[in-house]
């Protein structure tokens, strides 16, 4: 019995140092450093003595949208917009072998050359006997952007409330209403009055349709989502297709696709009735404008660490409705979103609520980004493993 307990002792031990050294290996390993790193929300670049990017994490490929194969051997002075100054406060780091920090600096995107605000540290490190920089990146405008996503969809979500509310008060008396006109209607008939009162009664149940069509529409879709793999570019040329038959040749539609992206747990049809919506108000807008060569262009992009509504994602595919016409209107941007609210004066104002009620069903969300002769509209759809 004392030998059983024994062997049954030593082979706990045994396990436990076995599991030891596997952690420790772990933690030697360049695997180990990689994946914490790859899971950091701040961009990392690790830089050589020529200024020549020598690596970067998955949070920098994610703010400078371009692959690490792109970056790497590349110079990053040349991302900055003052390359001198980038140049000089950089090098005096590593002569002096003084880690500083710069904030409120200009970065260029590669892709589109769009600029943006970053605070950066760089410290000096040494790989090899070779003395580095390691510099890490933060957009400044990042956590307002947060806060302005999680604010958003508050108000979506409240809004959606009070419109469930009003649905129910106002599609009550309506039933009534189209129910008294056609009893009306049957009674005039039965009486043998004159067309005109018929034609009273019907424009009275023409009107109650339409209003109760309309409170539907307010609501969002009524039927619960079927997802299935889907690859978001079947999506897109779907809306392509139907603004290049509606449009006529009057314009153009552009597309930018990244072949890359994989498929995406979603509901076809929400998804076309949400990138149609936003595709078809980018095309009125364009068109009403009376621009000389109108353009709507169509992106996809993967986007990587990205956060909606308080959860990060490792991936989330992007979609870029970008058209040339004149902008929101800056008294109506912070409300395009809401119910009834339109730019155009003979527009719903339910196009984008629906777009947005669509793609937040898929626990994604609309942006936009909005200045004279460049408006877009960015969706985000997460990509689950």
């Amino acid at each position: 019995m004392l030998i059983a307990s024994s062997k049954a002792y030593q082979q706990k031990a045994c396990v436990k140092a076995l599991k030891r050294i596997s952690v420790q290996e772990l933690m030697n390993s360049n695997q180990l450093h990689r994946l914490l790193l790859d899971n950091l929300n701040t961009a990392v670049l690790l830089l050589d003595a020529g200024l020549s990017i020598n690596y970067v994490n998955s949070a920098a490929e994610s703010l400078l949208q371009v692959s690490s194969a792109r970056l790497i051997g590349s110079n990053v002075c040349e991302l900055f917009s003052d390359e001198g100054a980038s140049r000089v406060n950089l090098l005096e780091a590593l002569e002096k072998n003084v880690a500083h920090t710069r904030r409120h600096e200009y970065l260029r995107v590669p892709a589109s050359m769009d600029l943006f605000q970053i605070d950066y540290t760089v410290t000096p490190v040494e790989v090899n006997l070779e003395r580095m920089l390691l510099m890490e990146m933060q957009p400044i405008d990042r956590f307002l952007k947060i806060n302005r996503e999680e604010a958003l969809l508050s108000v979506h979500d409240t809004s959606k409330s009070l419109i469930r509310g009003l649905a129910h008060e106002i599609k009550n008396p309506l039933g009534g209403i189209r129910g008294a006109a056609q009893l009306l209607d049957q009674e005039i008939a039965h009486i043998g009055l004159d067309d005109e009162a018929r034609e009273l009664c019907k424009i009275i149940t023409t009107e109650a349709d339409r209003l109760r069509n309309l409170v539907d529409r307010l609501l969002g879709p009524n039927q619960i989502p079927r997802f299935e793999q889907i690859n978001i570019h079947e999506v897109t040329e779907h809306v392509a297709a139907l603004l290049e038959a509606e449009a006529q040749g009057t314009l153009v539609i552009s597309r930018d696709y990244d072949p890359s992206i994989p498929d995406i747990q979603g509901d076809r049809i929400q998804l076309i009735q949400a990138v149609l919506n936003v595709a078809r108000n980018a095309m009125q807008a364009v068109l009403e404008s009376g621009r000389s060569a109108p353009l709507v262009t169509i992106k996809s992009r993967i986007q990587r660490s990205f956060t909606i509504a308080g959860e990060r994602h490792r991936v989330v595919c992007r979609i870029d409705v970008i058209d040339n016409g004149p902008g929101v209107s800056t008294e109506i941007f912070e409300q395009i979103f809401f119910p009834m609210i339109s730019g155009r004066s003979n527009g719903s104002g339910l196009g984008l609520t629906i777009a947005q009620t669509a793609v937040n069903g898929h626990q994604g969300i609309i942006e936009c980004d909005s200045e004279p002769g460049n408006t877009r509209f960015s969706i985000y759809l997460p990509i689950r493993d």
